[in-house]
Parts: structure tokens; C-alpha cells; sequence
């Protein structure tokens, strides 16, 4: 009984002994390091990239597959050249209409072109600080000026408005880094004056 007992004891030891001498356990391996954040102007890259603004400020051009953006003149609004004539007559059931490059709008507002969003000193935004930017998104007024012209359909601003301060902000910093081209827009057309175009 004894014999067994010192046995018994001798293989407890033994085992406790091997079990300590053994390499621990691969350890898992280290998770991978979070991507940086996106810099604003990267943010604002992906949220004019991603929010539509092509659609209207940057002209359409007929490509092999129908109307595609011409990105040589990338958020450069409705081109000066394009004489836009009167409407087609428009009704309570098709109030709306739009010019071939997508950047003029017609309806019960007048016409209204697309803005030209390059930091062009003299035609696009070049002027406009960053808080003139935020509040025109803010509060649907030109330049962001309570006493400016309202910012006209077809531009969402009363979605965008809800865009985070940040959101905005970086959307004025991405559009400080695209190339400026010189387009003066035409000025909105009052809904009287559109009539007197026919």
C-alpha cells in the first residue's frame, strides 16, 4: 500500500514536472491596427463623392452608355456657354424639367443653374469663407447671407442641413483642393422672366 502510495506519488510529481517544462500555448495573433482616420479633406472628398453633388454641379456629357459627368470640368456648375431657351410647358402633373447638362432646373421657382463650387476667386467659391459655406447649407441662403437670394431647387439643403458641423466643414475643405475653373452661372430666372422667354 505504501509502495503504491509512492507510486502514486512519484507519477503525480513526474506529471506536474513534464506539464510545467512544456511550452505555453501560441498566442494569438496581435489584431490587425485600425486604418487612421480619414483627414477632412479625405471626408470630404467621400462625401461629395458620395452625396450626389456631381449630379447637378458637374456637367453632363453624352458618352457611349447615355449622360455621364465631364470631370474635366468637375464641380464647375452650368457651363456659361449653354444658352439655356425657355422651358418646355410645364403642368401641375410634370412641374419640373431639366437642360441636357443637368445643371439647369426648371419648375414653379424660375430656373436656377448649378453653382460653380471651385475655389475660383472670380466665379466659383473662391471668396466664400468656411463659415459661409456651413450657414448656406444651414439656412438655404446664398453665400449663407440672411439678406442673400434662397437657394433654389433642385439643391437639397434641407437635407444636407443635417449634416454634422464637421461633415460640412470638411466638404469646404475638400472643395479648397479641386483645380478652380473660371464659369460664371447665370443668375437664377424669376418666374415672370421665365415667362417673358417664351
Amino acid at each position: 500500500m505504501r509502495r503504491s502510495m509512492n507510486l502514486l506519488l512519484s507519477s503525480a510529481a513526474v506529471l506536474l514536472v513534464a506539464a510545467a517544462c512544456q511550452a505555453p500555448p501560441p498566442s494569438a495573433p496581435p489584431a490587425p491596427a485600425a486604418p487612421p482616420p480619414p483627414t477632412p479633406v479625405e471626408r470630404g472628398k467621400y462625401i461629395v463623392s458620395t452625396a450626389g453633388c456631381h449630379d447637378c454641379h458637374t456637367p453632363a456629357k453624352m458618352g457611349p452608355n447615355g449622360p455621364e459627368p465631364d470631370m474635366s470640368r468637375a464641380l464647375s456648375g452650368h457651363p456659361a456657354e449653354a444658352k439655356v431657351p425657355a422651358p418646355p410647358k410645364l403642368s401641375e402633373a410634370w412641374n419640373f424639367a431639366g437642360f441636357a447638362t443637368f445643371t439647369a432646373f426648371a419648375g414653379p421657382w424660375g430656373i436656377s443653374y448649378a453653382a460653380n463650387l471651385t475655389p475660383d476667386q472670380n466665379t466659383g467659391t473662391g471668396i466664400w469663407t468656411e463659415d459661409n459655406f456651413v450657414q448656406a447649407i444651414r439656412t438655404g441662403k446664398h453665400m449663407g447671407q440672411a439678406s442673400s437670394r434662397d437657394i433654389l431647387p433642385p439643391m437639397p439643403w434641407p437635407v444636407y442641413r443635417n449634416f454634422t458641423d464637421a461633415d460640412l466643414k470638411a466638404i469646404y475643405a475638400y472643395l479648397r483642393t479641386v483645380p478652380p475653373l473660371a464659369n460664371r452661372v447665370p443668375d437664377p430666372v424669376a418666374p415672370p422672366d421665365v415667362a417673358k422667354m417664351k
